[in-house]
């Protein structure tokens, strides 16, 4: 593994060409810089008062850090030069690399510039590289908004692959203590999960912060996240590609894998990093965690003199896994013998402003009302304009808040409802009295949220390695064997389980494959081949037969045993095409069937029916190019796309993965009596989603997707039961 300690916090700097080695140097004597600066130049004898150095060869010493601001064919034999020389690192801020997209030469230029290199770690190309605020060493050359840490003073990191992004982020003005900001570029040789990992053992960073528009490494992601936890620093992520457009402009822009977004969600959860969607959010989150860490849980409590406030920071809880908890009796009871009796006792608090300014009567109420061992403590408070208006009257508020918090060892934020009624000289003085300064009610508690949910992750074990790449084949969870589920060749074998049936009328609609007529092509495996393949590896798959004549029809139906389902193959639209038949009781229905559908299709299926059906689910696998295989769980048929009712997992998925997967759809009620239906298995559609994840995976080098849609779910210990099943095999190239 690179090391980064030289590169991130170096003693010496060289900078090569023009402008931008001129910024560089600027900004690092600005900031304070105690280390030597060495600029390059063929020609110049100075740059920026300091003497110019004609190449690596005549540099005092190795450098400890470089940034090379010269055009990309000249970047790849300076970084040659610099590997050569032993220097720790360098930032490359040339374009025209990879990221460039289909350009041949851009791509054969980015191996010379990794080849170069070695083991020399490398930044970019094509960022603006790092900001040390800890130290003051800046490989920088803009401009920037933030000041330099004070000894002893901790602060976040923020690594983003966006330089502008970054320099925007400099510029807040929210209090945030930043210890280091850093861009990744296009990753060419180092990802953003190694910078990362380099980072976060500084003991001067508190919390990191990740926008990530590509994912360099599941790998890599996934020993940050077990670092992050070892250290007890938490880790934020704003990940861009929720819409296509999004996803398009970060190829376009880093050449790295932006994954698609659910499978991120659930990558990045299950790794125990918070997703936040928006950087003033992002920003917030970074703010709460780094004062009070990752939060015990989603309880809060608001305070505030306003009626209009209370019921805002109500209803901006709503959908959200934070709540405000109603207040027990006798905590209703201790807060009502601080107020008036015109003041309604709840939560979130409206203390009128009877006792406004009166800071004795303030800390009785907070006193009394943060007692409730809440996990985040509110108190709602935007401050006056200092150019027209005097704040001495908000001081009491601020004072009684803090002795309240302090007196009963709470966690305590101040909110302004508007993110410019909280200065940021007002900001700084919050933080350093333990009083977490957030800016904007959404974004507070979006970023409650968010620190919860990583408390609430910090508590579970570690999960298993997403990619078998990334760590040993981990052993089956699922109780079963591996030769249970052993690998089988395709379309042999045509062993189905003889307590089985097939599909019943179906009772949520059809199924709707999502895999395209393009994709399909002469990879799809027609219902007949698909079952044999997952009935021989143990699935539960109902007994059937293939047929090619209404007579072999009639006969399977008879080995079988009625009712029956008969259906056309090679049409993965069955039900669009009307090439399904159910319940069919007796010969004669099924020979009629067979004479109907034989047209339609490429031959027969003959299945036994599935009896006492409770629900249908959808279960599908598609390949990611991130974290490979990922299963979506839902209700079957066009509900799936109607209500957006599905849930995403990253293999290999635990029970309790899926059974918890299952529980958060919207219509799980369905599955659990809802209205005096029959109680589904759900203990059965587990372990065959289970039974089903696992064949994926083991088959990821052969299936590029895979629908089972329905998987009938019966009525408790009845079973669940695959009743039709879409397979598309791998093209070759």
């Amino acid at each position: 593994m690179r090391q980064f300690e030289r590169l991130l916090r170096p003693k010496s700097i060289a900078v090569f060409g023009g402008t931008q080695a001129r910024a560089v140097v600027e900004q690092s004597r600005k900031m304070g810089f105690a280390g030597e600066i060495w600029p390059v130049h063929p020609a110049k004898g100075e740059i920026a008062g300091l003497r110019a150095y004609r190449s690596v060869a005549d540099l005092p010493r190795s450098p400890d850090a470089a940034f090379v601001g010269v055009n990309r064919h000249a970047t790849i034999e300076i970084v040659r030069e610099l590997s050569a020389h032993g220097a720790g690192g360098a930032v490359c801020f040339a374009s025209g690399f990879r990221e460039a997209g289909d350009d041949a030469e851009g791509e054969a230029l980015q191996r010379q510039l990794v080849e170069a290199a070695g083991q020399m770690p490398i930044i970019g190309p094509n960022c603006y590289g790092l900001i040390n605020y800890a130290d003051g060493a800046l490989l920088w050359p803009d401009q920037h908004g933030g000041k330099r840490l004070a000894a002893g003073e901790r602060g976040v990191a923020i690594i983003t692959q966006s330089s502008n992004i970054a320099i925007n982020m400099t510029m807040q003005k929210r209090g945030l203590p930043i210890a280091y900001l850093m861009t990744a570029g296009n990753q060419a040789q180092t990802g953003l999960s190694e910078i990362a990992l380099g980072l976060i053992e500084d003991e001067r960073v508190s919390v990191l912060g990740l926008h990530i528009e590509g994912f360099d490494s599941a790998a890599g992601f996934e020993r940050l996240a077990a670092r992050a936890r070892e250290l007890r620093k938490p880790v934020v992520a704003m990940k861009i590609g929720r819409s296509e457009q999004a996803r398009a402009a970060a190829i376009s822009h880093t050449a790295s894998l932006a994954g698609t977004a659910a499978a991120s969600d659930v990558f990045l959860k299950r790794l125990g990093i918070s997703r936040v969607h928006s950087i003033p959010v992002f920003l917030e989150t970074l703010k709460l965690l780094h004062a009070v860490g990752p939060l015990p849980g989603f309880r809060l409590s608001s305070v505030s003199c306003s009626g209009g406030e209370a019921a805002v920071m109500a209803d901006s809880a709503e959908g959200r896994r934070i709540r405000f908890p109603t207040l027990d009796e006798s905590h209703s009871l201790c807060v009502k013998e601080t107020l008036g009796p015109l003041v309604a006792i709840a939560n979130p608090l409206d203390y009128h402003t009877f006792i406004w300014n009166d800071e004795a009567a303030m800390t009785a109420t907070f006193s009394a009302f943060v007692s409730g061992g809440f996990d985040l403590n509110l108190l709602v408070l935007d401050f006056p304009r200092a150019d027209r208006c005097s704040d001495a009257d908000w001081w009491p508020a601020l004072r009684a808040f803090k002795t309240a918090l302090k007196a009963n060892g709470a966690h305590g934020a101040v909110v302004a409802s508007m993110p410019e009624n909280m200065p940021e000289a007002y900001a700084s003085v919050l933080l350093a009295d333990g009083m977490v300064p957030l800016c904007g009610i959404e974004e507070a508690l979006a970023a409650a949220e968010a620190a919860a949910v990583i408390g609430e992750m910090w508590k579970r074990p570690t999960s298993a390695s997403i990619r078998a790449d990334v760590a040993e084949e981990t052993p089956l969870r699922l109780g079963l064997s591996p030769s249970h589920l052993s690998p089988v060749s395709w379309g042999k074998g045509n062993a189905g389980r003889d307590d089985g049936c097939s599909s019943s009328p179906p009772l949520i609609g059809g199924g709707v494959p999502s895999v395209s007529e393009a994709d399909r092509g002469a990879n799809f495996l027609d219902e007949a081949a698909a079952k044999a393949m997952l009935a021989a590896a143990g699935l539960p798959v109902p007994k059937g037969r293939r047929a090619t004549t209404v007579a072999e029809a009639a006969a399977a139906a008879a080995e079988i045993g009625f009712p029956v389902a008969l259906k056309a193959l090679g049409l993965p639209h069955k039900s669009e095409h009307g090439a399904v038949r159910l319940n069919l009781r007796d010969s004669e229905a099924v020979k009629a069937a067979a004479e109907s559908l034989l047209p339609l299709g490429s031959g027969l299926y003959v299945e036994r029916m599935v009896a006492g059906g409770a629900a249908e689910l959808i279960v599908g696998v598609r390949h990611d190019s991130v974290f490979g295989p990922v299963m979506t769980v839902g209700f079957g048929g066009v509900l799936v796309e109607l209500l957006q009712d599905s849930a995403t997992l990253l293999l290999p998925a635990s029970r309790e993965e899926i059974d918890e997967a299952l529980r958060g759809l919207k219509l799980f009620p369905l599955l659990d009596g809802y209205r005096g239906r029959a109680k589904a298995d759900l203990s059965s559609a587990v372990e065959a989603i289970g039974e089903i994840g696992q064949f994926a995976r083991i088959h990821a080098s052969e299936i590029a997707e895979m629908d089972i849609n329905p998987l009938i779910v019966c009525a408790e210990r009845q079973g669940a039961w695959i009743a039709d099943a879409l397979v598309v095999r791998r093209s070759e190239e």
